[in-house]
């Protein structure tokens, strides 16, 4: 097996490479998998462990562990070319371990937004980069491949968590779910060391050194464009996830167990929509498939107005995931071909990143806020999720506009057709 060369060529291919694919997809599971399947946490806090506490502040918690999921990210990225890659493996999986068993035991909520929120947030943020730098390391040609297996591992986590939440908490209580959880965590940690670790040796020696801040940056129109339609995709994007379970129960009085099915009838989806908007953009190109996603995401979530029943529910579900999940992965692609510089991209894809983590951190604790309980239907009480659903769609469609300037400006700019 050769050994990862961080100052040569990618290997692209071999045992060595794909044990990195490997590992990656199991610590995608456990940093991605835990944020997606909040909305499972979220509708147990609001009728359970923290049932007076307001819903804006129960989502506080997620976005949180979120936000800082990301920008601890942008942080560690110079840290892995300083040559930390090893101890931030082990310091971030500890932290995510640490922080679910401390869950199993919390029954405040300061207790349970300093597990869940930013212990978790804080050792999956120590890995995130970290893990997008090992395969970009480990690939060249076949790097879109590799990294379409490794974010798939977010969908299997995020199912696999909510389900196994649901059966364990209806059987077990909170704490030993939790727990159970928390033991399949590091069972997944320890699993993925071995591959993660061979051949990475030289990892432990400090590359070229990168700016955290280019105040160059914000004189470019196609950055700050770029970003502005980030942060509001980003205010819009989480909200059915977070919501959709409480809308089941709360609203249309389905099951709470069937309830949390249809998000994982959503987060199956975004695993398609992932391999999908990769394809699609290959052809037609990155920025309008971005600018399709967003729009198409913005009318469905204002659509999810108009939801009165539980099959109408399961439609909007599966199509949501399938069409939002271009929103988080085709930024990605679609940056680098905006930037300048490429000696100063990493700097810029963080500033960038670091300015719409803070849409994450405050979109849905709005969207809580707007939220409105105990609106009398008939003989029972429901919840009015008109608020959150604007919101929403609103920010999104603002976002979708955004982008579809950022593209009028780059086929200027290159003298090109639509297809960019």
């Amino acid at each position: 097996m050769s050994e990862i060369d961080p100052f040569g060529e990618p290997p692209d291919g071999g045992l060595n490479a794909w044990l990195k694919v490997f590992g990656c997809f199991l610590l995608y599971s456990n940093i991605w998998g835990f944020t997606l399947s909040f909305g499972a946490f979220e509708v147990y806090y609001s009728h359970n462990l923290l049932s007076s506490s307001s819903p804006s502040a129960i989502s506080w918690i997620g976005t949180v562990q979120s936000w800082f999921l990301i920008i601890v990210g942008v942080l560690s990225g110079p840290l892995f070319d300083l040559g930390y890659f090893r101890p931030m493996l082990f310091i971030g999986n500890f932290g995510v371990v640490f922080g679910i068993f401390m869950l199993s035991i919390s029954t405040t909520y300061w207790q349970v937004f300093l597990s869940q929120g930013v212990c978790m947030g804080l050792g999956a943020g120590l890995l995130y980069v970290p893990s997008m730098a090992l395969i970009g390391l480990s690939f060249s040609k076949k790097r879109s491949l590799a990294q379409g297996i490794v974010t798939s591992g977010i969908a299997v986590g995020g199912i696999s968590y909510i389900v196994a939440f649901d059966k364990m908490t209806a059987t077990k209580g909170f704490g030993w779910a939790v727990r159970t959880m928390g033991f399949v965590a590091l069972a997944i940690c320890i699993i993925a060391f071995p591959a993660l670790l061979t051949g990475t040796s030289a990892l432990a020696k400090a590359r070229t050194k990168r700016k955290l801040f280019d105040p160059s940056a914000f004189k470019d129109s196609s950055f700050n464009v770029f970003t502005l339609s980030s942060f509001f995709t980003f205010l819009g994007y989480i909200i059915p996830y977070f919501y959709i379970p409480s809308f089941a129960e709360d609203t249309l009085g389905i099951s709470r167990e069937f309830s949390l099915y249809i998000l994982v009838f959503s987060v199956a989806a975004s695993f398609l929509g992932r391999l999908s908007a990769g394809l699609v953009a290959h052809y037609l190109g990155p920025l309008l498939t971005w600018f399709c996603c967003a729009a198409i995401s913005g009318v469905l979530s204002l659509a999810w107005i108009g939801v009165k029943n539980q099959s109408g529910l399961i439609t909007f579900a599966v199509f949501w995931g399938f069409c939002s999940a271009g929103l988080v992965t085709l930024p990605a692609a679609v940056f680098p071909s905006l930037c300048p510089d490429q000696r100063r991209l990493g700097t810029r894809v963080g500033m960038s990143w670091g300015v719409s983590s803070f849409a994450s951190l405050i979109g849905s604790p709005i969207a809580g806020a707007l939220l409105k309980h105990k609106v009398t239907h008939g003989k029972q009480a429901r919840s009015n999720y008109l608020g959150p659903q604007l919101w929403g769609g609103c920010c999104l469609l603002v976002g979708a506009g955004i982008i579809l300037v950022l593209l009028l400006m780059t086929m200027k700019r290159r003298r090109s057709s639509i297809f960019i």
